[in-house]
């Protein structure tokens, strides 16, 4: 989905509030420990740690450009289905006719023909849209509590898709789909098989029909594109061991951050007695920082790796596809009334 504005400070705050309550959990039983306990040997070195962190550095900057460049190339094929959608539309609308007929066809006749094909391209992006809000068992981001508890809800998980394709298509093209896996690839099927039978009939002049199967080969493309990001995870290996990189630098960190900050505290309190006796606990505030700051640009690549599961960080299917159908019901010369309205935003996401 798509956010009209950026998180603000608050909003990513929230978003991470358990995770930063844990953290905070975890350095104050360290410290108690430290402070209470004489734990003044249970310390490591900074270079280990440092060297951990950097590592663990690496491996979130290559997944969040790995992420990032699975969002991009999944708006950068909803785009091309925006634009190779309205080339089919006015591709049918302008080439399906009596010039090249001896007897011509009924204008109302043909008007069926070219609103039958329009509403079956709009029944196609509809199919396609459900098939990539489909579960996959590796979809875990909708499931986080931060994101339940904003109630983002894709359209696909409202109502289901035969209720929707029966606005579009026919009982005999729904008959045909009853039994077929890929929804979209057999709507793609009769959409050429039509387009013969115009061309057959005399009503798509040859050089016309190659063009619109042209396009109809583009949508195939622009589909398998978009099936195989959604089909093909981001690599699990890289996905789990970076989240457990990111918690077993987290885990050992306290280890060398609150002795530094207890020697600290013994060296300033020859001339400030309180403040080093209590320096220690300044390791709180820090620790809780940083491990926020790991955690939550790892939790945004792990977000960012599925486009398609249809939490508020990924490409908008839903609205895209909702625009196209507009923009091609006009084209028919269908009234506003006529028309379905946009999915409203919620939350200025988009869906």
């Amino acid at each position: 989905m798509h956010t009209k504005k950026n998180y603000t400070a608050l909003e990513m705050m929230k978003w991470t509030r358990f995770e930063t309550l844990l953290f905070i959990i975890i350095i104050g039983l360290w410290v108690t420990a430290y402070h209470f306990l004489d734990l003044e040997w249970l310390r490591i070195p900074w270079t280990p740690i440092a060297l951990i962190g950097t590592a663990v550095a690496f491996v979130i900057g290559f997944q969040n450009n790995a992420a990032y460049d699975r969002i991009w190339e999944a708006r950068k094929i909803w785009g091309g289905i925006v634009n190779t959608s309205r080339t089919f539309a006015v591709f049918v609308k302008d080439m399906i006719d009596n010039e090249h007929k001896k007897e011509p066809t009924d204008s109302a006749e043909l008007e069926d023909e070219i609103k039958t094909l329009t509403y079956r391209h709009i029944a196609w992006m509809t199919a396609l849209r459900y098939s990539m809000r489909a579960p996959k068992q590796w979809e875990t981001s909708h499931a986080h509590r931060t994101n339940r508890e904003w109630g983002f809800i894709p359209p696909e998980r409202i109502s289901s898709l035969e209720d929707e394709l029966r606005l579009y298509i026919s009982e005999k093209d729904l008959a045909y789909l009853e039994d077929k896996n890929n929804k979209q690839t057999a709507l793609l099927y009769l959409q050429s098989h039509h387009l013969k039978a115009l061309k057959v009939k005399g009503n798509i002049w040859e050089f016309s029909f190659l063009e619109l199967e042209n396009v109809i080969k583009e949508l195939f493309t622009l589909q398998g594109k978009s099936e195989r990001i959604k089909n093909f995870p981001y690599p699990r290996q890289f996905a789990t061991l970076n989240h457990f990189f990111m918690w077993v630098f987290v885990l050992l960190l306290p280890m060398a951050l609150v002795p530094q900050f207890a020697d600290i505290g013994i060296k300033i309190s020859d001339h400030h007695p309180l403040i080093g006796k209590l320096f220690i606990w300044f390791s709180v505030p820090i620790f809780t920082i940083v491990s926020w700051i790991f955690h939550t640009m790892e939790r945004i690549g792990r977000t960012g790796d599925n486009p398609f599961e249809g939490t508020a960080n990924d490409v908008p299917i839903s609205t895209i596809a909702r625009g196209i159908e507009i923009d091609l019901r006009q084209n028919l010369g269908e009234s506003l009334e006529e028309i379905p309205d946009q999915f409203p935003a919620k939350y200025d996401t988009q869906f």
